[in-house]
Parts: structure tokens; C-alpha cells; sequence
């Protein structure tokens, strides 16, 4: 007997929104929230999207201002409706009407290295282990980590390939000598146990033709913190965070960290020196300064 799967047509006006994505090589995760948050709009306007008003657009931002819409969330809807506006339509005129919202950015939550030991160590599984660490050890996000491919560990330059880091960038992650160890035992157990293909994911989901979500990755952090006492509240991008402030308590340059981090803009690299705590101590206050002065101007009189 064979089973008839009805096929879902896709618009037209959505099938230009994917097109524009693809021409940008814009990531799966973008691309899905793109279209979940243009859907948003839709479903407020009631009608399609490329119909909308100067007048909607200024409606569906005072309605998620009532709702009390997180401010980031609320930007992202701005980012995608942008794109959305100027590039699919072609109206960049409805573009202008868009308000990014103005919030105050919370410093992030950062481990102590022995806090991040810890965390690392209390995770059973090894797959996980292993993603956890690649995630601290090269400071990548949880969908970067999520998206990579046994053949995106190069061993030789010691090397992680991120081919589709945020905004579709591409950069080359740093491959620590102990994180290799690591993952090459990983890839011995997997190899053993059907799960790891030299052409497949490095971290397979519950079925190896898919990689594991980022979902299940924030559940293994948030258990991995528990079981280790932890009583900071983390998730898959504090590994991240740790990375970046404990290079910079290490006294790496931030323009370095940048690279590593893949962050388009050194104003968000620097956003760390706020978290980097040994680094403030081993400034010395200007007001110290003084007092030493002081005390050797004396001397030099006596």
C-alpha cells in the first residue's frame, strides 16, 4: 500500500525570503527565525506581509511594547523585518519606520576556572563531555558546536572549521592539544559504537544523519551545572563567555579573542574586560600612583 505525504506548497513571497537568505548564506537557525518572526508580523497584519503600511508597521511595534516583548527579542523582529522590508520587498521606505529598542546590557554570568572544571567533569557521557568542552576550549556557540563536521577538525594546524558561524561567517576555531585528545577518544568510542562517520556530524543526535539541537545541548549544561554545585545560572553560552574573559585574564589582546570569537565589532569583544576580574586587580588606581609618589619624593629629600 503506498502512503501519499501531502506536500506543503511553499508562497512565492517566502520562497524570495529563502532566496535572499541563500544568496547571503545566511544559517539554517537565521533563516528559521527570519521566517518565524516575518510570520509574526503576517499573523498580526492578518493578510500578507507585502501588503503592510507605514501605519502596520508602527501598529505591530506599539502592540509588542503592550505585550511587554523583551527588548531583545524585540530587536531581533526589527533585524528581520529589515531584511525583510529591503530585500524582498524592496521598501526600504517601511524599513525606516522600524525602531530598535534601547536596553541595558547585563554583564554576563562567568565561571572561575575551577567552576568550569567542574562543570566539564560532571558530565558522564563523553559525547557530551566532548561538546561541552569544544564549546569552552574553542568558545563556540551552541549551534556552531551543534553544526560541525568530524571533517572540520584539522589536527595538523590544530584547527576547528566553523563554516557557518553567526551571520554565515566562516572562521577557523583554535583546537587546544588536550581538547583533540579528547575528541579523538571520542571519535574512538563513536567509531565503535556506529554513531561517528568520517563524513557525518561530530556531535549525531538521537539518530546519527542529524546532528544534535541546541536544545539538548543547553539541557547538558544546565544539568552538567547542577551536578557540579554550581549555583550560577549557565547554559551553553557561558561556556563561550568563560572562554573569552579567562583569555583576557590570561592577558591574550582582545583583537585576538575577537578573531577566535568571530565577533564582527571589537566593542563586543571589549564588553568583556567588564567580567575580567583578575585583570582589574592587576590594574593600578591612579590614586595609588599618587601615594607612591609620595612616598618617594620623601625618601629622596631624606
Amino acid at each position: 500500500m503506498t502512503i501519499l505525504i501531502p506536500v506543503v506548497a511553499v508562497s512565492p513571497l517566502r520562497q524570495r525570503l529563502i532566496d535572499e537568505m541563500d544568496i547571503r548564506r545566511f544559517g539554517p537557525e537565521t533563516q528559521r527565525n527570519y521566517i518565524r518572526d516575518v510570520g509574526r508580523f503576517a499573523t498580526f497584519l492578518g493578510r500578507p506581509p507585502d501588503t503592510a503600511t507605514a501605519e502596520d508597521v508602527r501598529r505591530f511595534q506599539i502592540e509588542q511594547c503592550d505585550l511587554a516583548m523583551p527588548a531583545p527579542t524585540m530587536n531581533a523582529i526589527v533585524s528581520a523585518l529589515r531584511f525583510f522590508f529591503i530585500q524582498t520587498l524592496d521598501r526600504p521606505d517601511l524599513a525606516r519606520k522600524l525602531v530598535r529598542m534601547r536596553y541595558e546590557h547585563k554583564l554576563p554570568v562567568v565561571l572561575s576556572q575551577d567552576e568550569a572544571t567542574r562543570l566539564l567533569e560532571a558530565t558522564m557521557c563523553l559525547k557530551h563531555q566532548a561538546a561541552l568542552s569544544v564549546a569552552y576550549g574553542a568558545g563556540l556557540r551552541a549551534a556552531e558546536v551543534a553544526a560541525l563536521k568530524v571533517r572540520d577538525i584539522d589536527g595538523e594546524r590544530m584547527l576547528l572549521r566553523v563554516e557557518r558561524g553567526k551571520g554565515g561567517r566562516y572562521r577557523n576555531a583554535m583546537l587546544p592539544v588536550g581538547l583533540l585528545a579528547l575528541l579523538r577518544e571520542w571519535w574512538r568510542v563513536g567509531r565503535r559504537e556506529g554513531v561517528l562517520h568520517v563524513d557525518g556530524w561530530l556531535f549525531p543526535g538521537q539518530h546519527y544523519l542529524k546532528p544534535i539541537s541546541t536544545r539538548q545541548i543547553y539541557r547538558v549544561v544546565v544539568e552538567a551545572g547542577q551536578a557540579a554545585g554550581i549555583g550560577k545560572r549557565v547554559g551553553p553560552h557561558t561556556l563561550r563567555h568563560c572562554f573569552a574573559t579567562h583569555l583576557l585574564e590570561d592577558g591574550i589582546d582582545v583583537r585576538i579573542i575577537q578573531a577566535l570569537l568571530g565577533h564582527a565589532k571589537l566593542e563586543t569583544t571589549a564588553y568583556y574586560t567588564q567580567v575580567a576580574t583578575r585583570v582589574l586587580r592587576n590594574v593600578t588606581s591612579p590614586f595609588d600612583r599618587l601615594a607612591t609618589a609620595a612616598r618617594e619624593a620623601r625618601t629622596s629629600s631624606g
